[in-house]
């Protein structure tokens, strides 16, 4: 197993400051795409377990996790997320890699390859939609209708938005209600969850709805017969936040890709049943994208030389 590991922060030309860590050595590399006010928690076990034999990139979106804000907050959303991840890409030094994406992170992965397709190796979609997000979630359109209203309040009273929020979030009562409504709380352990509350809850929520809007008006549907890399697309059963059958409806129009349903998983599937997402990517990647002697990697300097547990870090 590589004991590589790097971070750093990249300042791309609008100011934003974003933060990387590579882990491990091997090709191809592989990026790892967060869902929507995540900093990685979703990939606890994966990341580490690809790192064995892979090159493993992490980073975080603007205002989300260690990332900072361009000059102009306003810079947004999905088609700068993807031009961030190309420069991301390039700071790490990894030319192709498999973008491994959960939740609104799978509309970045398939928007990234509509865009930067030379760069993308294979595609792993987990928990996640090509697109609209607001008109599925929980399987009607009732967030869709409201999100207006929210958005009006957060733009127009930011601070008492974060104020509420974070006194929200913080509560014993919020992780209840997510492990008894959202996931399975026999398959979750309460620690993996934490991370998750801990990073919303310091979030600042007009990131939060911009990223969300952006989110909610981009569709990469027309591209989907377009994806000419070898992908692999995962669903939970009883997902709530993308109803499985988005996954079933994803698969059947990228062609010749590879469909697995996760008994009993939720919207946290990759937590819930690390060994079975686990060993279907490994069979995945050993059959399309077996791994290669590692490319050169830069020197990490010495304050880089222990890796953090970037999913516990508040924004």
């Amino acid at each position: 197993m590589s004991h590589y590991f790097r971070q750093d922060y990249l300042t791309v030309p609008d100011g934003a400051a974003l933060y990387y860590q590579v882990q491990g050595e091997g090709e191809p590399g592989m990026v790892m795409c967060d869902g929507l006010g995540c900093d990685g928690f979703v990939w606890k076990y994966l990341a580490p377990y690809l790192g064995q034999s892979y090159r493993v990139l992490r980073w975080h979106y603007r205002g989300h996790g260690r990332s900072g804000l361009p000059r102009e907050r306003q810079r947004i959303g999905m088609l700068y997320t993807c031009d961030d991840l190309n420069r991301v890409m390039d700071a790490a030094g990894i030319d192709q890699a498999v973008v491994f994406a959960h939740s609104m992170g799978v509309q970045v992965a398939l928007e990234f390859h509509r865009r930067y397709a030379h760069r993308v190796k294979g595609l792993v979609l987990i928990c996640g939609s090509y697109g609209s997000l607001l008109d599925t979630f929980h399987d009607g359109n009732w967030l869709k209708r409201l999100f207006p209203f929210i958005r009006f309040a957060v733009e127009r009273f930011p601070q008492p938005a974060a104020q509420l929020t974070r006194t929200l979030l913080s509560t014993e009562l919020a992780m209840q209600i997510a492990l008894s409504v959202e996931l399975n709380r026999s398959l979750l352990a309460k620690s993996d969850l934490v991370p998750y509350f801990t990073h919303l809850a310091n979030m600042d929520p007009v990131v939060f709805v911009r990223t969300l809007e952006s989110a909610a008006h981009h569709s990469a549907w027309d591209h989907l017969p377009h994806v000419d890399v070898p992908t692999l697309i995962i669903a939970g059963e009883h997902d709530k936040f993308t109803p499985a059958w988005l996954s079933r409806r994803m698969a059947a129009h990228v062609p010749d890709s590879e469909f697995m349903m996760v008994p009993q998983g939720t919207h946290a599937a990759p937590l819930e049943h690390r060994e079975l997402v686990e060993l279907r990517v490994e069979r995945f990647l050993r059959e399309h994208l077996p791994a290669s002697p590692p490319a050169p990697l830069a020197p990490f300097r010495e304050s880089e030389r222990e890796p953090l547990d970037v999913a516990s870090s508040p924004t």
